[in-house]
């Protein structure tokens, strides 16, 4: 299938929570999808549970981690409907909350190519699709995270690379101006997906207590992803924070 008319949207961790939410959006929005994610059934789960169709969606399973597997999965996506015009970077992980230094390497390695090396990876192949299809150009979203600005307790490795994914976004926002492709981030805090199921027992606190936070309805967020998404090329949103309006980030410290 090789769709002229409809845009094209990659969202990569589609299987479950944020990146469900967003593929219903995007699809609802009128793009046809590509959900990507480690697991093919999560995946065909998530296309039933949004409504999609053989037609209006492809789901591919990768791990983002691996540069195999991204070049195979972008193969795909050019095969199937020979173009990309929004890639949502959301694919990512956490490491287990324990003090710093008693985490593995390979524990902290897991997150760096989960949240870092996968944005990284997935936005190579989307640049080279973007500047080589006509029209030229498209849309990166990077999922940053309340954690791109400041950490919870224990969470080094999450924290150190949502971080970094607010360099490389500057970085595709300004190398991609010459092609016109444009980069955001999204910082999103407490949506409620089945990551933050636990956070219903309290979640742990700077000053070592446990409090039980706000959450917010994860479809706001698939709708904040669809406005970025659906900006024409000249206009841009470089950075956005959607959060439960009552959790305890502002005023930290």
């Amino acid at each position: 299938m090789n769709s002229s008319l409809t845009k094209v949207a990659l969202v990569t961790g589609a299987g479950t929570g944020i990146g469900k939410a967003a593929a219903k959006a995007l699809l609802d929005g009128g793009f046809n999808i590509v959900l990507t994610g480690r697991h093919l059934d999560k995946l065909h789960l998530a296309v039933q549970a949004i409504g999609g169709s053989d037609q209006n969606c492809l789901a591919v399973a990768c791990d983002v981690g691996k540069p195999e597997e991204v070049k195979h999965l972008f193969l795909q996506i050019k095969q199937h409907f020979g173009r990309i015009d929004v890639l949502f970077n959301n694919a990512g992980m956490g490491a287990p909350a324990i003090p710093m230094e008693e985490l593995s390497y390979e524990q902290w390695m897991n997150v760096v190519n989960a949240n870092l090396c996968g944005a990284f990876l997935c936005s190579q192949e989307a640049i080279r699709m973007m500047k080589a299809q006509s029209p030229q150009g498209g849309r990166i979203i990077n999922n940053g995270s309340i954690s791109a600005h400041a950490p919870r307790p224990m969470s080094a490795p999450y924290t150190a690379t949502k971080h970094a994914i607010t360099g490389l976004t500057k970085s595709i926002a300004l190398d991609g101006r010459p092609f016109n492709i444009a980069c955001g981030q999204i910082d999103i805090g407490n949506a409620g997906t089945e990551m933050t199921i636990p956070m219903a027992a309290g979640i742990l606190q700077p000053d070592g207590s446990k409090k039980v936070e706000p959450l917010m309805d994860v479809a706001h967020v698939g709708q904040a992803v669809l406005h970025m998404a659906q900006l024409p090329l000249e206009s841009n949103i470089l950075s956005m924070t959607i959060m439960a309006t009552n959790m305890p980030f502002v005023g930290r410290g």
